[in-house]
């Protein structure tokens, strides 16, 4: 059963995206928001994606099918309370946060249980709030899904159906068991990231020679660090046991890494490395997993004046938009002295196919 309508509580990146893309593949869904941030409902409302912009949690609420909690996970504590008014078998309550077991604990003996099912789509950027929210960003990324011990089958299975006809790949999983598992393969990587940078920039002389010559490698590993410091702050406190328990076990295998540099075990060293290249190269690359989609390529020029205005001009008059462009100077494991990015899948396809039309040398990632 398709829902009629559907609201959202929070519409920056993550309930803006949902939103985009219900409004992209279910046009005849009615959608309606409230978000303290006007701006963003107002252009969410000038865009045609949301029916009517909320002042608050109205009665404008009442007949959706799913309520979409999209504000900071711990904001997201303090709406429970109003949402239980709308809340029922005609009205699931869902969230997006990436740590479930706080709220989960909160609605466990309330009303709400059996109409609540916890989500976590493991898309994002490193952008945030609407303006950066786009129709494509769930594509072929998972979808947990941690039901309510209380909440009906049926009304799981309708919801996941939902969720994969949005084109995600919804998977369900005790929320205990999603709050472990984030922590080892996003929440463990972003606090790593950070330390990473942190320390750079402390060692860094006041010329900053480390940030003018920061190679490839450090740019990937460290991408992820500039995502919403108030995001990942909420996230800490409120997924803290299970990050804790991570840090512990990555300070513990880095010890033994540094161990064995210090005694310079080439062996061990090199089991390391092999064990690590190993399961990289095995994950899958139908879907972004916790990270950010990055649709770029590696284009090799000319050094020559106007050769960035033209390859700029190629894609302007065919429409394709540009994310984010610049010269390579450090090229350590890159191909191409130019790097470009795009929002879409299909503006990077599409480029391609155009680029080597005009005989540009290109490389993918």
């Amino acid at each position: 059963m398709k829902p009629e309508k559907i609201g959202f509580i929070g519409l920056g990146l993550i309930g803006g995206s949902i939103a985009k893309t219900i409004h992209r593949i279910h046009p005849d869904i009615a959608l309606l928001a409230y978000d303290v941030d006007k701006s963003s409902l107002a252009l969410a409302l000038e865009e045609g994606i949301i029916a009517e912009a909320c002042e608050d949690l109205t009665e404008s609420f009442a007949g959706c099918r799913y309520i979409f909690l999209c504000a900071p996970v711990q904001k997201n504590m303090e709406f429970l309370e109003k949402l239980s008014v709308f809340a029922g078998k005609d009205c699931i309550i869902t969230d997006v946060g990436s740590v479930k077991s706080a709220i989960h604990q909160e609605i466990a003996h309330t009303s709400l249980a059996p109409y609540f099912i916890g989500g976590h789509p493991m898309a994002g950027s490193e952008k945030s709030g609407y303006s950066h929210a786009t129709a494509y960003l769930l594509e072929n990324v998972y979808y947990i899904i941690t039901p309510s011990r209380e909440t009906a089958s049926d009304s799981v299975q309708e919801f996941r159906e939902f969720v994969k006809s949005l084109g995600a790949l919804p998977i369900v999983l005790d929320y205990q068991e999603h709050d472990f598992i984030t922590a080892a393969v996003s929440h463990l990587p972003h606090i790593l990231a950070s330390s990473l940078v942190n320390l750079v920039k402390d060692l860094d002389n006041e010329e900053e020679i480390m940030k003018q010559v920061a190679a490839g490698g450090f740019k990937d590993i460290t991408r992820i660090a500039s995502s919403s410091p108030v995001m990942w702050q909420q996230i800490c406190l409120t997924n803290r046991q299970q990050i804790l328990t991570l840090v512990d076990a990555f300070a513990a295998s880095l010890a033994q890494t540094r161990a064995a540099i210090a005694s310079s075990e080439g062996d061990n060293l090199f089991d390391f490395f092999q064990s690590a290249k190993d399961y990289r190269d095995s994950l899958p690359l139908t879907s972004s997993g916790s990270l950010p989609k990055i649709y770029e390529l590696y284009c090799d020029m000319v050094d020559e004046a106007g050769g960035i205005a033209a390859l700029a001009t190629i894609l302007g008059t065919n429409q394709i938009s540009i994310k984010n462009i610049g010269i390579i100077h450090n090229r350590e494991f890159q191909d191409g002295a130019l790097h470009i990015e795009f929002y879409e899948k299909e503006a990077l396809e599409k480029a391609l196919v155009l680029l080597r039309k005009y005989r540009y040398t290109l490389y993918e990632r």
